[in-house]
């Protein structure tokens, strides 16, 4: 079969090179989309013509076009094909920006569903990182947040009662409500600096349903202590994201927007 006009030989797969052959396949296609030499809304050359090309098995082809898919390069189009499409953008976390700062940076219309918020008595796990006694009045808040409508992270944050009172009068339900802005503009608090552990595990039923994820599925894990400028802490974190609509980026700088 003919190699396609477009595609380099198959000189360019290295079989002693340490990367898998099926990197090495992704990254020499996304290369080939990111200077444009397959632009966006082109057609994908079939699972056959890469094969040619490269001179690699369809196993190699289906997981290099995958990961592609994956990273937002490639969207297979029922019953059309598989097509270059906008890449994904990478979201980088700050550790004390907002949802909904980090949506604006990134040109995208934050949005949120109140799931649930509360005040609890703190339990052990939850007092320690707040500097608090095990009971003591704690705001749970339970958001789904989204960017341009599409649901791509559930948000749990914990924070001392005492921190912000009345902040559970606030309307939640608005789509852009911002945690660390209420804290800012209504109460003083600045949060400054904080920790991050990012992770991953497979996600629960509930997660899976509000993420419009299916069984067996995994999220990314982001959890967050955050402090103010006088070391106190302002409150604790726990994020499960979607794995492809949401790519995250962690920086450890401090930069306010």
């Amino acid at each position: 079969m003919a190699r396609h006009a477009n595609l380099p030989d198959e000189n360019s797969i290295d079989r002693n090179h340490p990367d898998a052959l099926y990197v090495q396949l992704r990254n020499l296609l996304k290369g080939m989309i990111e200077r444009r030499e397959l632009a966006v809304n082109d057609k994908l050359p079939s699972e056959r013509e890469l094969v040619a090309a490269y001179g690699v098995s369809r196993i190699t082809v289906r997981q290099a076009v995958k990961d592609l898919e994956n990273l937002g390069y490639l969207q297979t189009r029922p019953g059309k094909g598989i097509y270059v499409t906008e890449p994904t953008p990478i979201y980088e976390l700050e550790i004390v920006r907002s949802f909904t700062q980090t949506a604006y940076a990134n040109n995208r219309k934050p949005g949120m569903r109140l799931l649930s918020g509360k005040i609890i008595r703190a339990d052990a796990e939850v007092a320690r990182p707040l500097s608090l006694p095990t009971g003591a009045d704690v705001v749970f808040l339970e958001r789904l947040r989204l960017l341009d409508d599409v649901p791509v992270v559930i948000q749990r944050d914990w924070f001392s009662a005492s921190l912000a009172p009345g902040i559970l009068d606030i309307d939640w339900t608005v789509e852009n409500r911002s945690l660390y802005a209420e804290l800012e503009n209504r109460y003083g608090i600045l949060p400054s600096r904080g920790q991050s552990t990012l992770s991953a595990r497979l996600a629960t039923d509930v997660e899976a349903s509000f993420l419009q994820l299916e069984l067996p599925a995994a999220v990314l894990t982001l959890d967050q202590i955050a402090y103010d400028t006088h070391n106190r802490t302002v409150n604790v974190s726990a994020a499960a994201y979607h794995p492809t609509r949401y790519p995250l980026s962690l920086t450890q700088s401090h930069r306010r927007l």
